[in-house]
């Protein structure tokens, strides 16, 4: 089996040698050069340069000459194996021989997702490395891993959110085929991998598109990263919205993942008749139906619109959305902590957590106050719970804080073990943050390498200082502030797989690993049918009381989490976990709960 996304952005295998094609509408001259020597390139209109070369192979390496000076990487490069300003490498993706033919992915409602930074995920820090821990993955119960970006980045250190080239994976974690191959082994074990991409903007080094493409942007539209990319704008006609639509169609295609992770769409500003998500949601699914793939938002709108179903209950554009707003809760919860946006969620974060579970979001239209109390969110309620994916962790949760304490770090064990249960034993879907399975003792910080631009790194630096001298923790001292340029931060945030196997990590991992078979057991099959409802109520001060209705039956979730014992309605059905609550009547001690399953009603 031999993949390859054909396309007309970058360099292709032809018979006759390489085509080679480049939009460079505000450049005046284009020169191709392959392995040192200078071609021409015709302009063909519309502000594309194309030629086909002969006798070209892969391994070759090209970059385009612009105006006679500056030579930059292809900016639909497959792999650049000496970083992001160096020249690019001609792939055959044809090369790779998959073994993987009869996968068509797993339904959604299966996925218990492991987000995953390939870097320090493992000693060695490669696709390769993280290859060797699958195994372990699959005996957890976890079923879809989740890569953050791979857009090659500047340097050998980053979370990969700085990503100039989209179709490159970065050489720091092997090359193409070493990823081809992660993705295989994965699907011989059941696994499916999920990858992360970033179209809302672009890093801060490596990205020539100014150079040549001044119009890929906009001062129409600003975002925290400057000027926003042209997606709606007559000057750049349909070339920007293809040129990212075409990234997701190859990452499906030739590498054969099985879903996408949309970073930050909210920054995706769009005033076409049809926003590029409708756009990007609507081609993939065409593309792709006889294949399980999932579409996942991050999306810090709560905009349900893009989550919407049909009438056979499945995702008309994208399947979930990451549930932000139950992480907030579920952390107040855990470490009393209010301040940033928690403060939305800290003046009743009980109602506020029982409104998650039932209804995905908590800010459904009402004023938000981190926001200057803008209305927040559409309403989600008639959405299933399959359109969320949950997590009390993420890269995103541990590693913005100043320290990258993970949960486990900020919480009583017992309490982090009712919103663990809470978290996989809930019909939404669920999210592992590396090491969380057995509360992983290393931090996950935020690092990065861009030398040798010192003055980029010195921004870098002092501007993570700044951002947290308001903190009171810091305002004296922000010198513990680990330095993100160096590189013992980013070793220090590697996982150590081998504590799982000692107390008290072990336990965690034991109950993490009981835990996910009870959700496959009994959890799935209910998840598998038609939804009929969610309804959640408190009881109690301190009592969240929510039951999801199936075709196939109903599970609820009763939980205490205040510090006095509360009784509560057994209304009866099956207990498949309990962490200290007995029945008849039903008492829930400090910081316990259960969850129970019915038939059809």
């Amino acid at each position: 089996m031999r993949r390859a996304h054909a396309m007309r952005f970058g360099s292709e295998l032809a018979e006759d040698g390489v085509r080679f094609a480049l939009w460079a509408p505000t450049a005046k001259d284009v020169t191709l050069v392959v392995d040192g020597a200078d071609h021409p390139i015709p302009d063909v209109g519309e502000g594309w340069r194309r030629t086909t070369l002969p006798g070209v192979k892969a391994g070759a390496r090209y970059g385009f000459r612009i105006d006679g000076d500056l030579v930059v990487p292809d900016p639909a490069s497959r792999f650049q194996p000496e970083d992001v300003s160096a020249p690019s490498e001609v792939i055959d993706p044809n090369a790779y021989a998959w073994s993987d033919g009869e996968w068509t992915g797993r339904p959604w409602e299966e996925a218990v997702v492991y987000e995953v930074h390939v870097g320090t995920a493992t000693p060695e820090g490669t696709y390769a490395g993280l290859e060797k821990r699958l195994d372990d993955l699959v005996d957890l119960g976890v079923t879809a891993i989740e890569l953050l970006p791979l857009a090659d980045f500047k340097g050998t250190r980053n979370w990969g959110y700085d990503g100039v080239l989209p179709y490159a994976p970065d050489s720091a974690y092997g090359r193409p085929e070493d990823l081809k191959r992660l993705i295989d082994t994965a699907h011989a074990k059941g696994l499916m991998v999920l990858i992360d991409c970033v179209y809302n903007h672009f890093g801060p080094a490596g990205n020539y598109l100014h150079s040549y493409a001044k119009t890929f942007f906009t001062e129409r539209h600003q975002t925290p990263w400057g000027a926003g990319i042209n997606f709606d704008g007559t000057e750049s006609g349909p070339v920007v919205r293809d040129y990212f639509i075409e990234n997701a169609l190859y990452w499906l295609k030739e590498y054969h993942f099985d879903g996408i992770r949309f970073d930050a769409v909210h920054a995706i500003l769009d005033d076409s008749e049809k926003h590029f998500l409708a756009e990007l949601g609507e081609t993939i699914r065409r593309t792709f139906p006889d294949r399980h793939v999932h579409l996942i938002l991050e999306n810090e709108a709560n905009q349900a619109r893009w989550l919407e179903r049909d009438d056979g209950g499945l995702p008309v554009l994208h399947s979930a959305q990451w549930a932000d707003d139950l992480h907030h809760c579920w952390h107040v919860l855990l470490t009393g902590e209010d301040a940033g946006y928690y403060a939305s969620f800290a003046d009743r974060p009980v109602e506020h957590l029982a409104r998650c579970l039932a209804e995905g979001f908590a800010y459904q239209g009402e004023p938000f106050p981190t926001l200057d109390n803008h209305p927040r969110g559409e309403p989600s309620g008639h959405l299933p719970p399959s359109a969320f994916v949950t997590f009390l962790q993420n890269h995103d949760q541990v590693g913005n804080r100043a320290l990258g304490e993970r949960l486990n770090h900020l919480s009583d064990p017992k309490k982090l073990a009712l919103a663990r249960a809470g978290l996989l034993l809930a019909p939404q879907i669920p999210m592992l943050w590396m090491g969380e399975e057995w509360s992983a003792s290393a931090p996950f910080l935020f690092f990065v390498d861009f030398a040798p631009d010192e003055e980029l790194n010195k921004a870098v630096r002092e501007g993570r200082r700044r951002e947290f001298k308001s903190f009171a923790a810091f305002a004296d001292d922000t010198s513990v502030i680990p330095d993100p340029t160096e590189a013992k931060t980013f070793e220090d945030s590697k996982i150590d797989w081998d504590e799982s196997e000692a107390e008290p990590h072990r336990a965690v991992w034991a109950d993490t690993r009981n835990l996910l078979q009870v959700r496959r057991q009994s959890v799935v099959p209910l998840t598998k049918s038609r939804f009929l409802g969610a309804r959640a109520e408190i009881p109690a001060p301190g009592v969240v009381d929510c039951t999801w209705r199936y075709e196939n039956g109903w599970l609820r979730f009763v939980a205490n989490v205040e510090d006095d014992d509360v009784a509560a309605d057994a209304d009866g059905g099956q207990v498949i976990w309990s962490n200290g609550a007995s029945r008849q009547p039903m008492q829930l001690p400090s910081w316990t709960g259960v969850f129970l399953i019915g038939g059809a009603k």
